[in-house]
């Protein structure tokens, strides 16, 4: 699943050690839409080598590729949403699009207006 747009929030990194003796690291971010009614997705980076080489900035705006999970615990079911991928969407936007050429409207060729009068003229005035 993919979701864009900018980031409004970063949450405090969290790191802990799993029960096989390995450190770990996480970080989440909030990000919300550009639409006319915004909304807000809170996801999770998991990983120092993702969190830095995804160098995600409050305020920037990003396309973020996730997978979602829910387990459960204590009788009780989480959601999880894990970023895989982080793009900026400015620089792919501006990389991928084409500009259009602009439009140039051509010159009007001048009115040549005859000032005889004509005697098929049936207009009245």
């Amino acid at each position: 699943m993919e979701f864009t747009g900018k980031i409004i929030a970063v949450l405090p990194e969290r790191k802990g050690v799993s029960r096989n003796g390995n450190e770990w690291c996480a970080q989440e971010y909030v990000i919300e839409s550009q639409e006319q009614y915004p909304k807000k997705m809170c996801f999770e980076v998991f990983g120092q080598e993702k969190i830095s080489s995804f160098n995600i900035q409050i305020g920037e705006e990003y396309k973020v590729s996730f997978d979602i999970d829910a387990r459960q615990w204590n009788d009780r079911w989480f959601n999880s949403i894990r970023a895989w991928k982080v793009e900026r969407a400015t620089s792919n936007a501006s990389a991928d699009a084409v500009a259009p050429a602009p439009f140039i409207a051509p010159e009007p060729s001048p009115v040549q207006f005859d000032a005889t009068p004509s005697s098929t003229d049936d207009l009245p005035f």
